[in-house]
């Protein structure tokens, strides 16, 4: 009776997922055939409207009014409908990941992306040492994977896979059409992310989540639990760390800014402080959080006290 039910679990699992996968199939050739900018505005127009109707809403809500005290509601709730309205044109966006942007590195002028650190882009690309960027979920958080393919940037992008296999796989064919290489963050992943390095390669990784085995860094004030990788990565293989973000602009525009190497901060011995490392990187989220508090993804339950000790009135 048992194995029977197993049986029966596992194919609605399997069928439901499936399902999934083919209502995002059919969700991307609808967006695909509205085109970019009517597909961005329709997922913006949708998730202002319903993203309040759902559970995330009041998290968002309250990581706002924790991270900036003293907020008024009436700014609470312009961050969150923007931030709602930035959440459905980024999932919208994903039917046209291949021609979102219009970025041509020998014109970078031209096109709908800015970028500022092209420098950076070049003696990354050029220097024959392997590197580490680290992102956060901030406008449309896909593009510097993108820039950095079309730039020649030999770089692999660690992403969290959603749970669905079908669905997993509908939308790694997306990301595999524009982007360089993907690594699915996973047990063993880690071998994969340091073989990247050692062949001289360049790993981006988004660091703004919660990681129930990390470090516990400073975030707007608050404990938090941050995956400690990169910091381990750049501590064992001596590389440069850059971060880099993407800002929505107006007018369907977006402008990617990569940053210098940061100087982290080192122990006795003069090797890098994992823990410190990741405050110094968590500490460029912040304040690129502090610019575009709209642009970022509130709805991600980021601080998490049953996890960090972290005691809270009210």
């Amino acid at each position: 009776m048992f194995a029977w039910r197993l049986r029966l679990a596992r194919f609605v699992a399997r069928s439901l997922d499936l399902l999934a996968a083919f209502g995002i199939r059919i969700l991307f050739a609808f967006a695909r055939a509205l085109g970019a900018e009517r597909a961005a505005d329709l997922g913006g127009f949708l998730a202002r409207n319903l993203g309040p109707l759902f559970p995330a809403h009041r998290t968002a809500k309250d990581n706002i009014r924790r991270a900036f005290p003293g907020i008024s509601e009436a700014e609470v709730k312009r961050i969150t409908h923007e931030a709602w309205d930035n959440l459905g044109r980024t999932a919208a966006e994903y039917a046209h990941l291949d021609t979102l942007i219009n970025f041509d590195p020998d014109n970078p002028e031209a096109g709908n992306v800015e970028i500022s650190g092209i420098d950076h882009f070049e003696a990354m690309r050029d220097d024959g040492k392997p590197g580490i960027i680290f992102s956060g979920h901030f406008a449309n958080w896909e593009l510097p994977a993108i820039c950095a393919a079309r730039y020649g940037l030999e770089a692999t992008a660690v992403f969290r896979a959603p749970n669905a296999v079908a669905v997993a796989k509908a939308i790694h064919e997306v990301r595999s059409q524009t982007m360089g290489g993907l690594e699915a963050a996973r047990q063993g992943a880690a071998f994969a992310m340091q073989g990247v390095l050692e062949r001289g390669g360049h790993l981006g990784m988004l660091i703004d989540q919660h990681f129930t085995r990390g470090v516990i860094v400073d975030f707007m004030g608050r404990p938090a639990l941050t995956n400690p990788v990169l910091a381990k990565f750049a501590k064992r293989l001596e590389c440069p760390v850059h971060g880099v973000r993407v800002v929505r602009l107006p007018g369907r525009r977006f402008r990617l800014e990569l940053t210098p190497p940061l100087e982290l901060p080192r122990d006795a011995n003069g090797e890098i402080d994992v823990p410190g490392a990741m405050q110094a990187m968590t500490r460029v989220i912040e304040g690129w959080l502090r610019d575009n508090p709209e642009q970022w993804l509130w709805m991600h339950r980021r601080w998490r006290p049953k996890f960090t000790g972290e005691k809270l009135e009210g």
